[in-house]
Parts: C-alpha cells; structure tokens; sequence
C-alpha cells in the first residue's frame, strides 16, 4: 500500500510539473518574440545618408515663443570645443552686439534633417550670406559641446558655421523655443524648435521659427532672401 501511495504520489508530481513547466520549443519561440520586441530596430548611418529616415517630431508648441521681431535677445552662455579640446564659451551678447548674426536651431545634432538639410544649407551658403553683411553664422542645439564639436566634424564643416552648445536649454527656454519631444522613443528628451533669426545689435530683426521640427523656411535660402 506504502508502495502504491509513492509511486502515485510521483506520477501526479511528474504531472503538475510538466503542466507547470513550458515545453523547450514553446520557450524558445516567446523568447524570441520578446527579443524582437525589445530590441532596437533603428540606426543612424551617417555615412550613407540615403539609409537615413526623418524623424516624425512632434509639432504641438509647448509654450510660446517669448521673442518676436524686435526683441532685445536675452543673454545667455554658449559652449564650444576649440582645437585642444578645451571648453570655450561664448555669450549671446558678444556674438550679437554691434553685429549682424544669424542664430539657426536644430532639434539636435546627427539628426537626419539637421544633418542632411539644415547646416549643409548654411555652410552651403555661408559665403554669399557673408557677402551681404553676415557677421556670424551660428548653429544652436541643445546637446553638449563634445556632441557638437563630433559632429561638426562629421559634416566636415569649418569656419563658415559656429557649431554652439545650448546643453542646458538656457537659451532655448529664454526665447520660448522648447520642444517637447519626450513622448517619442528614441529619447530626445526636450530640445529645441527648428528656428532661425536675423540679429542685428542683439535687436531680432527676422525671426522664422518653425512649427516643432519642420523645415519649412528656417534655412539659408530663407535667411537670403530677407538680406
């Protein structure tokens, strides 16, 4: 009898064991669906710019730009890596004042528009807008300096655009230019509106600030025809 209740005892352990475990083929192929649900399926090829894809930016303001045309620009300081790698900055003041600038914001660097479109219309442009008595051409992105100086040298761009780091969003909250683009996955966190304005004496005399991350009529061949 003692016999009979061990072995029965077993057979219904084997029993809930097999109900409770899940078959090797049956794992395998959740396993799978779970990697290919989490993993990353994006890249950016930089080199190949044909691979790469516009992003879809979200374009509902999150406030309003507290600039317009005739604002005084709100101070504020910039970094830069020089040739040494060392940190440098630079304030809004002393690009603007007793100058002609154009300040361009991009969503942020390596990005596919800003990389392909926005600052090689600028470089692209830059001698002609210096031809008509641009002082400085600058690129504001909220993303650090060292992302900024890699990508300057991505693009292969030399003195004809200042590649600036707004890191902090300083200057980007002062002019009213956050986007919000923490809803999307690729994780930009809160950047900056696509903009760019004509500045003489600190004084914005164009302001084309775009809806979100659009490229409308922020770029160079904009910014010449208002010269």
């Amino acid at each position: 009898m003692a016999a009979f209740t061990a072995t029965t005892t077993a057979a219904a352990a084997t029993r809930l064991f097999s109900l409770s475990t899940p078959k090797p083929s049956l794992f395998r192929r959740n396993n799978s669906l779970l990697h290919s649900t989490l993993t990353p399926s994006f890249s950016l090829n930089l080199k190949s710019s044909s691979s790469l894809k516009p992003l879809k930016y979200s374009t509902k303001p999150t406030i309003n730009a507290a600039i317009s045309v005739g604002s005084k620009l709100p101070d504020a300081t910039l970094s830069f890596l020089d040739a040494s790698d060392e940190v440098q900055t630079v304030t809004i003041s002393a690009l603007t004042t007793s100058k002609k600038a154009i300040l361009f914001a991009v969503p942020g660097a390596f990005t596919p528009t800003c990389s392909q479109k926005h600052v090689p219309g600028f470089v692209a442009k830059a001698s002609e807008l210096k031809s008509k008595g641009v002082d400085i051409i600058a690129c504001i992105s909220v993303n650090d300096a060292f992302v900024m100086k890699a990508w300057k040298e991505n693009l292969n761009v030399n003195d004809e655009v200042m590649m600036l780091s707004d890191g902090n969003g300083d200057f980007t909250r002062a002019i009213g230019a956050e986007l919000d683009l923490r809803d999307k996955p690729i994780g930009l966190g809160v950047r900056s509106k696509r903009y760019a304005m004509l500045v003489e004496d600190g004084v914005v005399k164009v302001l084309n600030m775009e809806d979100g991350g659009a490229f409308t009529f922020s770029g160079a061949e904009d910014m010449l025809k208002v010269l």
